[in-house]
């Protein structure tokens, strides 16, 4: 398979703290690869390194072959990125924000569409800061799919969405990597990264311990499922029974 996405060796540090460890990884594509970690992990701050959002102190990233600072234009045309939280003009529509965006690309998806998809056609006249978490959830979604990317960027994407709603993006996401496209994502739900995840990497203190598939990490460990072998290897559950 075409490798799609290329870390090596990423490092950022905050002064005496280290937030990405010499990262390395690889996504392939038409594949969703998972970033998993604790708050505090690393995740963010690696997602932002690898977007070029953020400057690395050492390391390559190259995604689509490109390069995410030198050749920062041309790749966004072909990436599309939701944050976990995003500000807005107070009073702008969910409609006119779509649209803003789609001007932005060359050739963009069709915002009506991707809004009725996601259950918002509903809401296009109302302002952004009007809508509930999880219709604002949605929307980020939307935003990161109108670019028509080959690459999407999606930071807890289901954070907010009760299980209906969660189940009606999975379908969605599983239908968008069937038309090849390839998903990077970050999640604290174990279900959704079994669902979608064709691979994981696992961070703890910026530093992965873990990278392959979801059955290789449970059979690595000393547990049975997901959920449990994730915290054996963040050594979070030995950290919550001592409180």
């Amino acid at each position: 398979m075409q490798e799609v996405i290329k870390v090596e060796q990423l490092t950022k540090s905050y002064g005496a703290l280290t937030a990405v460890d010499h990262l390395s990884l690889s996504v392939d594509r038409g594949t969703v690869f998972g970033l998993l970690g604790a708050n505090g992990a690393g995740k963010s701050t690696a997602i932002e390194c690898i977007l070029g959002t953020r400057k690395a102190d050492s390391g390559s990233v190259s995604i689509l072959g490109l390069s995410p600072e030198a050749d920062r234009r041309k790749l966004f045309e072909r990436v599309g990125v939701q944050f976990q939280e995003a500000n807005y003009q107070d009073k702008i529509t969910l409609w006119e924000l779509c649209q803003v965006t789609a001007a932005l690309y060359r050739k963009p998806a069709d915002p009506a569409a991707l809004l009725d998809k996601f259950g918002l056609s509903g809401k296009k006249r109302c302002p952004v800061t009007e809508l509930s978490g999880g219709q604002r959830q949605r929307l980020f979604i939307v935003l990161a799919l109108i670019p028509n990317p080959e690459v999407v960027f999606l930071d807890e994407l289901t954070t907010g969405l009760d299980a209906k709603a969660r189940r009606e993006v999975w379908n969605i996401l599983s239908d968008l990597k069937k038309q090849g496209v390839t998903i990077f994502l970050t999640s604290h739900f174990m279900d959704e990264v079994e669902k979608l995840c064709d691979r994981i990497c696992i961070l703890k203190k910026g530093r992965a311990v873990f990278h392959g598939t979801v059955s290789e990490a449970i059979k690595n460990s000393p547990c049975n499922q997901l959920e449990d072998a994730y915290l054996w290897y963040t050594e979070e559950e030995s950290e919550h029974e001592s409180i």
